[in-house]
């Protein structure tokens, strides 16, 4: 089957990536997004987030016709979506977005056509959105009742790429391609053949949902170790990047780093999709959130501790984005840290973010010159590029609290 259009819906850190990227093999993509300024920023030819060398891309696929932006969906031969699945009271996954971009699409669909869910989704959504496309289109036959014989193809595709690296790893990595029938499957490997270098693995819609749930939920249960560890050597007077470094020599041992928590729409978000379905069974998996989403709390308290020195400190808090040298600001622990100290009134609070510009009012932002200069304790939240280079005779008088182990 030929996909000569394709139409992403979200054009968030993935969807947009994924439309640049068939763009340049010389698609005709349309992007859609419910954010006005998301869509007339990328018909300029600019970019709305930040991920390296994705401006060229885009820019050059905006130039030469092959990507633009609408806010209302159109005719395509394949539908990505790739909208936010977060979650709701309980850690109870939220599915409203996947709905409303079924049924926003669900008119413009012909027989045919392949819609394949990105979004990382709880076991189950794939079918659960193939039910709502029908919903809107019973005149068209889905994989659910008609099976092989389908009018329309349906395909769960989790996305599996590092920030900071999406357009390389779009390309290299393996993807997991789980169709609702064979013929399901079938149309998506040769959608994402189009750029995919790596292997497309075929299974079913629910194991390549359980699949991107387990990777993130292995990392998390790995990232909570490291911060139980962290804790544990403050109280011993351990430095704990030194032990996980001599830990690490081990040849089967492979601990990861500690930091202020765990972010991102992904690791902080994906472990509760499987505590939702099964809380029985979940309990390692459950263990690992909690002690991650304690730690900024943990964090929170030592500089607590600290400021008693002071009357009136000046508190410099180093980062806002979830990890290093990115713009996103998703379940970031450093946020939620940095709310919370100017909440308790403490001291005040100096917040630097290097890589956020435009459109944050939630707080003022400094220049990292400036918060040198004035801060009394200096917490290090996030181990950007440009916190990595400061001079170390200027902190000499200065209280660290070092997340993320720069300053070891």
């Amino acid at each position: 089957m030929q996909f000569e259009t394709i139409s992403v819906i979200g054009l968030g850190y993935i969807g947009l990536p994924t439309a640049a990227v068939f763009a340049s093999r010389k698609k005709k993509v349309i992007g859609v997004d419910v954010n006005q300024h998301a869509v007339d920023t990328i018909n300029q030819g600019r970019i709305h987030i930040i991920e390296p060398d994705l401006d060229m891309v885009v820019q050059a696929a905006v130039s030469q016709g092959y990507l633009r932006a609408t806010s209302t969906p159109e005719s395509a031969d394949a539908f990505l979506i790739a909208v936010p699945t977060p979650f709701k009271d309980g850690h109870h996954p939220d599915l409203s977005y996947i709905e409303a971009a079924s049924k926003a699409i669900a008119p413009v669909l012909k027989k045919g056509d392949l819609v394949i869910l990105e979004s990382t989704s709880p076991v189950g959504a794939t079918e659960q959105m193939a039910d709502w496309l029908a919903e809107v289109r019973p005149d068209l036959t889905f994989p659910q009742t008609h099976g092989e014989q389908s009018d329309i193809r349906v395909a769960h595709c989790p996305e599996r790429v590092l920030p900071g690296h999406v357009l390389r790893e779009l390309v290299q990595n393996d993807r997991v391609i789980g169709g609702m029938s064979s013929k399901c499957s079938q149309a998506a490997v040769g959608l994402y053949k189009t750029f995919v270098q790596g292997e497309c693995i075929i299974t079913n819609a629910r194991t390549a949902e359980m699949c991107k749930l387990t990777e993130n939920s292995f990392r998390d249960v790995n990232i909570a170790f490291a911060n139980e560890l962290s804790m544990i050597c403050d109280k011993q007077g351990i430095n704990v990047w030194e032990l996980i470094s001599l830990a690490n020599r081990h040849p089967r041992v492979n601990i990861l780093q500690p930091g202020p928590g765990v972010g991102g729409h992904c690791i902080a978000v994906d472990p509760w999709f499987i505590v939702a379905a099964t809380p029985a069974e979940a309990r390692l998996i459950r263990t690992a959130r909690e002690v991650n989403d304690a730690k900024p709390h943990w964090v929170l308290n030592k500089v607590k501790v600290k400021s008693g020195r002071f009357n009136d400190p000046v508190i410099g808090c180093l980062g806002l984005a979830f990890k290093a040298n990115i713009d996103d600001l998703r379940e970031s622990p450093a946020m939620e840290i940095v709310r919370d100290l100017i909440k308790s009134g403490i001291g005040r609070v100096m917040a630097c973010e290097p890589n956020v510009h435009d459109n944050f009012e939630e707080f003022p932002l400094y220049d990292l010159n400036e918060v040198l200069r004035e801060a009394d304790i200096l917490l290090m939240l996030v181990d950007h590029e440009e916190f990595k280079g400061i001079d170390r005779e200027s902190l000499k008088e200065k209280v660290l609290i070092d997340t993320r182990g720069v300053w070891r």
